[in-house]
């Protein structure tokens, strides 16, 4: 054998591995900032089913509304969850169609999904208490400021069953709506909205902006009060801002239950 194919070679440079590109990379248009709801939305299964869910949460919720305003007659023309009954257990009836946005998403969870910690990371976790927190903060204040300024600019907003309840009897009935709407209303929304409709966009790929915007609007919408439509879409914004930097449905249920803290608060002192 030659020698010379011994001797090591200095004209050709050692060989380097080359460095392993950053996981948020190999996702496309992954910023930094978005890699963990990346490895989210990596962990959990399809949610395919998710626009079925949204669909059969919300006409479910609608069906109740037509129902017990059939069941209920009244003298202003019927049951309306946005302007719930004063006094009693009806109350809390006012939202038992607000249930079924919640336990839809929750039902096909468990039935077609991996169940609702897996497919939505609904138990928060610290991050998702401190992201939470600071999301339904600019939800909670920008509304205020958003709220004013329609008051300067259109008068104030009509009469709400809010605005009743804080004239109406200090029952425990009242201290229950209030907690419901503190942490129950937060829960079953988010869990169609940021759950079901956010999971399903985001299993077909819908650019995560869009996602924000499309269900931020939604979620204005479904709420039917068109003098509140522009403060319900900021809230949306702020706290699908939650869903979106985390990945999980628990951030943004912090994040609204942040934001009704002070309607939920007014409620607590009347029911007081």
């Amino acid at each position: 054998m030659d020698q010379s194919d011994e001797q090591p070679r200095h004209d050709v440079p050692a060989f380097e591995p080359e460095p392993m590109r950053p996981v948020e990379d190999t996702t496309g248009d992954a910023h930094p900032r978005f890699w963990e709801a990346h490895l989210e939305a990596a962990r959990r299964g399809s949610l395919a089913w998710g626009f079925l869910a949204f669909f059969l949460g919300y006409g479910g919720y609608y069906l109740v509304v037509l129902v017990l305003g059939a069941a209920r007659p009244t003298h202003s023309g019927g049951f309306d969850p946005a302007r719930p009954p004063q006094t009693g257990p009806l109350l809390l009836l006012s939202f038992a169609p607000n249930i079924l946005l919640g336990l839809v998403p929750a039902v096909f969870s468990w039935w077609k999904g991996r169940g609702l910690r897996s497919d939505f990371g609904l138990l928060p976790r610290r991050r998702d208490f401190r992201v939470g927190l600071a999301c339904g903060a600019i939800a909670l204040v920008g509304s205020w400021v958003l709220t004013l300024i329609a008051i300067k600019f259109s008068g104030p907003p009509p009469a709400t069953g809010l605005t009743r309840l804080m004239h109406g009897e200090r029952t425990v009935w009242l201290f229950l709506f209030a907690l419901f709407a503190f942490i129950g209303a937060p829960l079953t929304e988010e869990l169609l909205m940021r759950g079901a409709l956010w999971g399903a966009l985001e299993h077909y790929r819908v650019p995560r902006y869009v996602v924000l915007v499309l269900t931020s609007l939604i979620f204005a919408l479904i709420h039917q009060e068109a003098w509140r439509t522009p403060v319900l879409f900021f809230s949306g914004l702020a706290i699908g801002s939650a869903r979106m930097i985390t990945g999980r449905v628990g951030a943004s249920v912090v994040a609204h239950a942040t934001n009704n803290f002070l309607p939920a608060l007014l409620l607590f002192a009347a029911a007081g």
